[in-house]
C-alpha cells in the first residue's frame, strides 16, 4: 500500500498548498501510478477521509504535539492528517500507521521531523476515535459540532439557519454527518441518446430514488463506460437533475421555444435541458463566462441533435435581449455549500466574505434573467447552496412572481408536491434526500 499512501499524500499536498481539487486531479495520480481496485481505492478513501476530516484531525494533533499544527511544515502535517486518519477511522493497525507515517516524514523532510512524528502518532493511536472526540470537543456547542464534524464553525452556523428556516432545526447533526460520507457516483442518461434501464442494466447500476434520468453505480470508473466517454450519459448528482428537469416540466413546451443556460459552465444542465428541449421541438443557448468552461459545455452536449445547443462566451449580468427567451435556468455561482460530501476541500477554501462577493453577483445576473425573459416566460434560480443569503434572500429581491415549484418537482420524480416542503421554492438536503442540498425557486414573467 506504499504507493497508494504516496498517492494520498500527493493529492492532499496539491489540494492543500496548489488549490487543486480533488476529484480532478485524483483520477490522474492514479493512473500515472498505476494503481487500481483495492489500491486506487485506499488511497482515494485516505486522500478524500483527510481533507473531510481535518479540522477534526488538527484539534487531536494540537493535543498530541502540543503545538498548533500550523505552525508545522506542511509535508509533517499532511502526513500527520494521513496517519491519524489511518489510526482512527481506517482499518490499518496501529503500528502500521504510525511507522509509515513515521517513514514518509523522514524521507520528506529528514530525521528530526520523523522523531517529532513518532511521538505525536504514538499519542494519537493511544485513543480511540471516540475518545479523541470526548477529549476535543465535549458537549454539544456550535463551536464543538464544528470540531466533531470537522467544519468551520461559521458554515455549521450558516447550515443551521438554513435549516431552521425550513423547520429543522434538530437536523444539523444528520447533515453534518451526511456531508462526510462519501456520495455516490450517480450517473444521468440523456432523453433520446439512452434510457435509464439500458444503462442500468449495461453498467450493474440501479435506478436512481427521484430522476428518471438517474442510474447509481456500485462503483468502478464512470470514464471507462462507453456511455459516458460517447456523451449519452455523465456523471452528475441526482439533485441537479430534478432541479435542472423541473424547468421543463413545469409546463407542456410548445415547438420553437428558446431558452436559455445563463451560466452553462461546466455543462450538465445545459445537456439535460438541452435533450429535454430537442425533444420538444425547442432549443437552448449556453452561455458561459469562461472560454475554458464553454468548451467544457461543447463536450458535455456534444451527443445532442445537431442545433439542439448552442454554445457562446458571454457575461451573464449584461447579455442579451430584452424577452428574448421562453425559458432560463440560473444555476448561480455559488458557495457550494450544499456539496461538501462531493467536494470535500471546499469547506476550508470558503470564508464568510465570500458571500460578500457572490451575492450581489447572483443578484445582478438574476436581474438580467428577468429582463431576458419573455412575457409569461419561465425562470429557474438555482444555487447548489442552501445558505440563506445566496437562496431566499436573493429571490425576495426579484420583480418576478414566484410560483409553486414543488408541482414541477413532483411532476419530474413521480411524487407529490407536499413531500417537497411547505414551497414555495423546493430546498433538497443531502441527509434527507440523498442528493446535494441544492435550492431551487421557479419564477414566472407576467403575460
Amino acid at each position: 500500500m506504499s504507493r497508494a499512501r504516496d498517492v494520498a499524500f500527493d493529492c492532499v499536498m496539491a489540494v492543500s498548498l496548489d488549490g487543486a481539487y480533488a476529484n480532478l486531479l485524483m483520477p490522474s495520480l492514479l493512473e500515472k501510478a498505476h494503481l487500481a481496485g483495492r489500491d486506487a481505492g485506499f488511497a482515494t478513501e485516505l486522500a478524500y477521509g483527510v481533507l473531510r476530516m481535518r479540522g477534526l484531525y488538527d484539534a487531536i494533533i494540537a493535543h498530541a504535539s502540543r503545538r498548533d499544527p500550523r505552525d508545522l511544515d506542511p509535508e509533517l502535517r499532511v502526513s500527520l492528517w494521513l496517519g491519524t486518519h489511518q489510526a482512527l477511522a481506517m482499518r490499518v493497525p496501529a503500528h502500521a500507521a504510525v511507522n509509515e507515517t513515521v517513514d514518509k516524514v523522514r524521507s520528506e523532510l529528514g530525521p528530526g521531523a520523523a522523531k517529532l512524528a513518532n511521538a505525536v502518532m504514538r499519542r494519537v493511536s493511544e485513543r480511540s476515535a471516540e475518545a479523541w472526540i470526548a477529549l476535543v470537543a465535549p458537549g454539544d456547542t456550535r463551536s464543538t459540532r464544528a470540531v466533531r464534524h470537522s467544519h468551520p464553525e461559521w458554515v455549521v452556523g450558516e447550515l443551521e439557519a438554513a435549516l431552521a428556516a425550513e423547520s429543522r432545526q434538530g437536523d444539523t447533526v444528520a447533515l453534518l454527518e451526511a456531508d462526510n460520507s462519501p456520495a455516490r457516483v450517480t450517473l444521468v442518461t440523456r432523453p433520446g441518446l439512452i434510457d435509464r434501464d439500458t444503462l442500468a442494466r449495461a453498467t450493474g447500476g440501479e435506478a436512481g430514488q427521484f430522476s428518471p434520468w438517474a442510474v447509481v453505480l456500485p462503483g468502478g470508473r464512470p470514464g471507462d463506460i462507453g456511455a459516458v466517454a460517447d456523451g449519452r450519459a455523465a456523471v452528475q448528482d441526482e439533485g441537479s437533475q430534478v432541479m435542472a428537469g423541473a424547468l421543463a416540466a413545469a409546463r407542456p413546451i410548445e415547438p420553437g421555444e428558446r431558452w436559455l443556460d445563463l451560466c452553462s459552465g461546466p455543462g450538465g444542465k445545459a445537456a439535460l435541458l438541452g435533450a429535454l428541449a430537442a425533444e420538444g421541438g425547442a432549443s437552448l443557448h449556453a452561455l458561459e463566462l469562461h472560454p475554458h468552461r464553454a468548451d467544457l459545455v461543447r463536450r458535455s452536449t456534444r451527443a445532442l441533435p445537431e442545433g439542439a445547443v448552442t454554445v457562446e462566451v458571454g457575461d451573464g449580468t449584461t447579455f442579451g435581449e430584452d424577452g428574448a427567451y421562453d425559458r432560463i435556468v440560473l444555476d448561480a455561482p455559488c458557495t457550494g455549500l450544499g456539496a461538501l460530501r462531493r467536494r470535500p476541500e471546499s469547506r476550508w477554501r470558503r470564508q464568510p466574505e465570500d458571500l460578500d462577493e457572490l451575492v450581489p453577483l447572483q443578484r445582478a445576473l438574476l436581474a438580467n434573467a428577468e429582463r431576458l425573459l419573455a412575457p409569461g416566460g419561465l425562470l429557474a434560480y438555482i444555487t447548489c447552496s442552501p445558505v440563506l443569503a445566496e437562496t431566499r434572500d436573493v429571490v425576495k429581491g426579484s420583480t418576478l412572481r414566484q410560483i409553486d415549484a414543488r408541482a414541477a418537482v413532483a411532476a419530474v420524480t413521480s411524487t407529490t408536491p407536499r413531500m417537497w416542503g411547505p414551497g414555495p421554492h423546493v430546498q433538497l438536503w443531502t441527509h434527507v434526500h440523498g442528493t446535494d442540498s441544492m435550492f431551487l425557486a421557479l419564477l414566472e414573467k407576467p403575460a
